[in-house]
């Protein structure tokens, strides 16, 4: 097996730091935090240099909060400078184990992500169910062949072992220095022995890398073809139930070996014709429907959208950029009814409302003189 040594001058290069900017401040030009490192950016990366070269560097302590995409996260948010630290790490490891990587894993790469993979579960539904045969003795059409395993691993971002993920990336990074960087970004944590902060950059491809072994046990040791994965969250389609029971068995002593287990409510197996909740539809073979929890989610965040826009917090161009986001992922579903009335209600709104003008705050620096014209 081929490893790697000598990669920390090229982590700390100012070539790779430049690049890794350029990363971490991509659709965040206009944030402050972004202005101001970019005001003096060569010291900046220059002082950065330093610091991992000397082997100085401390990461600043996570932000925590909430959001609700429906599910409930907690985040936790790294500084902008510990962010491009992080996409530093990656531009040396990913071209390491990109190709290490199943086809059929589609999250955080490059050409994959959710539609990729929505695209690809609809291949091989066809493919189980021979495209689209009815089961013997059928009610109505839409009872074809086949069976689903639909899985997810159970609070995996807080289950990973830091340490096992170490000696994972030991297998092929000999560089000490490396493993010293990676091992300050993992222990600014919580917890540290478990868990990775869900939000890190460097978390979701650390992710990729220790859900590998999964990957390649399922496709090479079990053989199973039409498995799909999308983070913590994987698919197994196949003609057979006793087969996927037999691998959801295998597959649940596997995980022990990365102190891992499945969710015990949502790892299941039943027929395709029930329909499998998938990176937010109800896939059936026929159609896909937007699941309704989802579109629950995304009517309050519109309205919470509608109240920026009057309050003058957000733009036009950034509230309709918003909503067209969502619309144009729901879209490869049958979703045209639903589409079409949120782009009327997003219409008549804009069409009658005038959004209040935006404050303009004084900047610090300028306060005491406004105090004085006020007082004088």
């Amino acid at each position: 097996m081929k490893t790697y040594k000598n990669l920390y001058p090229k982590l700390c290069s100012f070539k790779n730091l430049e690049l890794a900017f350029r990363k971490a401040s991509k659709g965040k030009s206009k944030k402050f935090y972004v202005i101001e490192f970019k005001k003096n950016l060569k010291q900046n990366l220059l002082d950065l240099k330093k610091e991992l070269e000397w082997e100085t560097y401390r990461p600043s302590k996570l932000t925590k909060f909430t959001i609700r995409d429906p599910k409930t996260r907690l985040i936790r948010k790294s500084i902008f400078k510990d962010r491009i630290v992080h996409h530093a790490v990656v531009n040396i490891l990913d071209p390491i184990y990109e190709p290490r990587f199943i086809a059929d894993n589609f999250a955080n790469r490059i050409n994959k992500g959710t539609i990729a993979a929505i695209k690809r579960f609809d291949k091989l539904l066809k493919k189980v169910t021979k495209n689209g045969s009815e089961i013997n003795n059928a009610k109505h059409k839409s009872m074809i062949k086949g069976y689903v395993l639909k899985a997810d691993i159970r609070k995996f971002f807080d289950s990973v072992d830091q340490t096992k993920l170490i000696e994972m990336l030991r297998r092929k990074i000999k560089d000490e220095k490396v493993i010293w960087l990676i091992i300050k970004i993992l222990k600014n944590f919580d917890s540290k022995i478990k868990g990775m902060p869900l939000g890190n950059m460097t978390s979701q491809f650390f992710a990729n890398v220790y859900l590998n072994d999964l990957d390649q046990f399922i496709k090479r040791r079990l053989k199973a073809k039409n498995y799909l994965r999308y983070v913590d969250d994987f698919v197994i389609l196949h003609e057979s139930k006793e087969k996927l029971e037999e691998y959801k068995d295998k597959i649940e002593k596997y995980l022990m070996n990365l102190k891992l287990e499945l969710h015990p409510d949502k790892s299941k197996i039943f027929p395709l014709y029930k329909g499998v909740d998938f990176l937010g539809f109800k896939v059936f073979y026929s159609h896909k429907r937007a699941r309704k929890r989802n579109v629950s989610h995304f009517k309050r965040r519109l309205e919470k959208l509608k109240k920026s826009y009057v309050c003058g917090d957000i733009s036009k161009s950034k509230f309709i950029a918003s909503v067209e986001g969502w619309l144009a992922y729901i879209m490869w579903g049958n979703t045209y009814n639903l589409r079409e009335k949120i782009t009327k209600d997003v219409k008549k709104f804009l069409k009658s409302t005038i959004p209040k003008p935006k404050k303009i705050i004084q900047p610090r620096t300028k306060f005491k003189e406004v105090v004085q014209k006020k007082l004088f």
